[in-house]
C-alpha cells in the first residue's frame, strides 16, 4: 500500500492517517498536524484500490477501531478516530 509522507520537524511519533480525501474531518486533522509540523505518512482509501480498502479496514477492525475516518495510528499502537485535537496534543505531547 502506498502513503504519501509529509515531513515535519516534530517527528518524535510514528503516525499513519487513513483519511477521505473529500472529508472535512479528515482534511481537519492533517490541517492540525501540518500545522504543528507533525511528521506523518497518509492514505486517501477513496483513491485506492480495493485490495488496498480490505487490507486498511482489517487493520482498522484488528486494532478495535471503528470504520470511521479519519483514523489516526499513533507509533503504530494509539488509534484515534475523528479529529479530537485535545487528545493528539497529549498523545504527540504538543
Amino acid at each position: 500500500m502506498q502513503t504519501t509522507k509529509i515531513s515535519g520537524k516534530n517527528n518524535k511519533h510514528k503516525v499513519l492517517v487513513y483519511a477521505i480525501s473529500t472529508c472535512g474531518w479528515c482534511k481537519r486533522a492533517k490541517t492540525f498536524l501540518n500545522e504543528n509540523n507533525v511528521e506523518y505518512e497518509y492514505v486517501d482509501i477513496d483513491l485506492i484500490n480495493d485490495e488496498d480498502k480490505e487490507k486498511i479496514r482489517q487493520d482498522i477492525q484488528n486494532r478495535g477501531g471503528p470504520l470511521a475516518y479519519p483514523t489516526l495510528i499513533i507509533d503504530n499502537k494509539t488509534l484515534l478516530t475523528g479529529a479530537p485535537q485535545d487528545k493528539l496534543k497529549e498523545v504527540l505531547q504538543i
